[in-house]
């Protein structure tokens, strides 16, 4: 069993990583039922959350069924987090998450996410003040560094264990690679294998079968896997792992009726959350990614973004799924 605080999982568990305008509730409801074990929300602003933007508030939405479940929250000013930390925790998440590692330039380049990795001592000094701004478990999802010569992961590690975070979620990859290149594992098995580190340690990075997924942790030897960009539009990897990892075989790729099923779903999900019209606009984004690959499909995704209505989107997945009913995935 593997440990987070007070918070319970399973021996090798399976986490979804936090994406921006991905990791919404109604995704994570479909990855929660589709064999996800702890799962956290898009990474929330703290700059906006302090100043009660609408958008960043709403990212603290969590709902019972999802638990285990971490807020994540980035920025650069050391005070602000420590007040976002607080205001966080009374929405009751199980736990808070800091993200030292986003790439993208407008949050690196502001001073946030993996921005930090240049600035150790001020990553030091914003963890400790969310940790004592808050009564929950505290974890950290980083990279290795900020490029191929300062990977100061080892020591970014024991530094803030030593502070009192619960966990690390280390991506294989620098600020400067971005998504480029494959992930390098071999530092994260490093933190792993420091008879200091004793928190569970998360690996994360180009985990997209149930074979590399056996492959790394048989190798690198970390505590759980942390996946991210193969569960867009393939929730139901997290089940597949598990069953391969359970019984060293696959289980057959998703029916057309099952892929279906989920995609409905998630609409269903979204439209709970933000009613019935803003909850079908933001799954126009999805169609694309639950049928990839799929010949002649440009017709159907042309009426899904179209159609205004859960009724009408519902007729179209019905056609999908007997048009295409001999395919699978």
């Amino acid at each position: 069993m593997v440990k987070i605080g007070n918070i319970e999982l399973s021996d090798f568990p399976l986490l979804l990583a936090p994406m921006e305008d991905v990791s919404d509730p109604p995704f994570r409801a479909v990855c929660k039922e589709n064999g996800a074990d702890l799962m956290y929300t898009e990474f929330v602003s703290s700059e906006g959350l302090i100043r009660d933007a609408a958008k960043s508030v709403q990212k603290l939405d969590i709902f019972e069924y999802e638990r285990p479940v971490g807020i994540q929250l980035f920025g650069s000013d050391v005070e602000t987090m420590g007040s976002c930390a607080e205001i966080a925790s009374r929405v009751n998440p199980d736990l808070i998450d800091i993200n030292y590692g986003c790439p993208v330039k407008n949050v690196a380049c502001r001073g946030a996410g993996a921005a930090l990795l240049q600035d150790i001592p001020k990553m030091v000094k914003m963890t400790e003040s969310v940790i004592k701004s808050t009564h929950l478990p505290v974890t950290v999802k980083t990279r290795l560094g900020w490029d191929d010569n300062t990977k100061n992961i080892q020591d970014v590690a024991e530094r803030l264990q030593d502070i009192g975070i619960k966990a690390l979620s280390i991506h294989g990859r620098t600020r400067v690679q971005m998504y480029k290149g494959a992930a390098d594992w071999s530092l994260i098995a490093k933190v792993k294998e420091n008879p200091r580190i004793t928190i569970p340690i998360f690996g994360n990075g180009d985990i997209d079968t149930p074979e590399k997924a056996l492959e790394y942790k048989n190798t690198y030897g970390v505590d759980g896997i942390m996946i991210g960009r193969a569960t867009i539009g393939n929730p139901w990897i997290f089940n597949e792992i598990k069953h391969y990892l359970k019984t060293g075989e696959k289980l057959p790729p998703p029916t057309m009726e099952q892929r279906v099923d989920v995609c409905r779903r998630h609409l269903e999900f979204s439209i709970r959350w933000k009613g019935p019209v803003a909850g079908v606009f933001e799954m126009r984004r999805h169609y694309t990614n639950y049928f990839k690959g799929l010949e002649h499909f440009k017709p159907y995704r042309m009426r899904l973004v179209e159609a205004p209505t859960f009724d009408e989107l519902d007729s179209i997945l019905k056609e999908i799924s007997n048009d295409y009913s001999e395919m699978v995935c």
